[in-house]
């Protein structure tokens, strides 16, 4: 099995509970098991005059290839509404694979590592949280990220 990290966000439809019901969908998918899961972190969009978002980080052991497993998330957004018309727009639910054990993929459905989770602190600290001693595939820890990306604009909801 292969551990896998998804980064969770919502900002439209009640977020927090857009997220609980995508937990109980991971935590249905075949040949995976649903492992741990940070607290929810409320920050406010990268873009102006959106909602602010709600994300969280979850751990998964799962048996399915990475792109099997984008399709399966891809399936829980679609069934919990997200709409693709533009890329950086407000959205019911967005899952994203953030790193799939030790693997760096670059293919052009996924990237692997996530290409921007270092800069993105509703990232890195829920998934500090989860895995604080996490180290990235090209061997360097996760607490040299948290180090470059301060925690300002954060508020941790629940444990």
């Amino acid at each position: 099995m292969e551990r896998a990290y998804i980064g969770l966000g919502s900002n439209l439809a009640e977020p927090a509970e857009q997220l609980r019901q995508a937990l109980a969908s991971l935590a249905q998918l075949p040949a995976t098991r649903l492992v741990s899961v940070s607290s929810l972190y409320v920050s406010d969009s990268l873009l102006p005059g959106q909602p602010r978002y709600t994300n969280a980080v979850a751990a998964l052991d799962t048996d399915l290839q990475a792109l099997a497993l984008l399709d399966a998330l891809q399936a829980i957004e679609l069934g919990q509404g997200r709409e693709r018309h533009e890329r950086w727009g407000p959205r019911t639910l967005d899952l994203d694979i953030l790193l799939f054990g030790n693997r760096q993929i670059d293919e052009p459905r996924l990237r692997v590592p996530h290409s921007q989770m270092h800069l993105r602190a509703f990232v890195l600290y829920p998934l500090a949280e989860i895995a604080a001693d996490l180290q990235l595939p090209d061997g360097s820890p996760l607490s040299t990220l948290l180090a470059a990306c301060p925690f300002e604009g954060l508020e941790r909801l629940t444990p």
